[in-house]
């Protein structure tokens, strides 16, 4: 797996989100955004990380900075998840894992003491020129979102 490093450029993206509608790479130029990457919708670490960036979602509006989900679930998946535990922010669809494979997210990585292929969880803050200026990789989930946060306002 090879993991982007900050300061390199952020790899393209055009994704669905959980509506269908398109969010790409193009469409967030010159803004800031946090994109973080999660196995599965309603999964406990999924639904701990994912309710961490609701808690902490006007700590990352404040500072203009929006905040996206990607996993490998399709549109119906993702608003399910939405609307069960009040999510504000866009949730994106990468069935094929491309976008996942490009920022390092999926690949070979240890469960349960076994190699096995997915997704990796990890987040990265792209700043509004394309580059990553925030990276990492298997955050714990709990207290994850504050810790990004935290790391954006200094």
């Amino acid at each position: 797996m090879a993991r982007l490093e900050v300061g390199t450029k952020a790899p393209n993206f055009s994704l669905p989100n959980h509506d269908g509608l398109k969010v790409s790479s193009a469409s967030l130029k010159g803004t800031r955004f946090v994109m973080y990457f999660y196995p599965q919708d309603d999964t406990p670490g999924c639904t701990v990380e994912a309710c961490g960036f609701r808690d902490e979602f006007a700590g990352f509006e404040e500072l203009g900075i929006r905040i996206l989900g990607v996993s490998p679930d399709l549109g119906p998946s993702h608003d399910a998840f939405r609307s069960k535990y009040g999510l504000d922010f866009d949730l994106l669809s990468d069935p094929a894992t491309t976008t996942m494979a490009a920022y390092g997210a999926y690949g070979e990585k240890m469960l349960y003491g076994k190699t096995v292929v997915g997704v990796i969880r990890c987040t990265f803050v792209v700043g509004p020129t394309g580059l990553i200026e925030h990276a990492w990789y298997g955050p714990r989930t709990k207290g994850h979102a504050e810790r990004v946060l935290a790391a954006l306002a200094n």
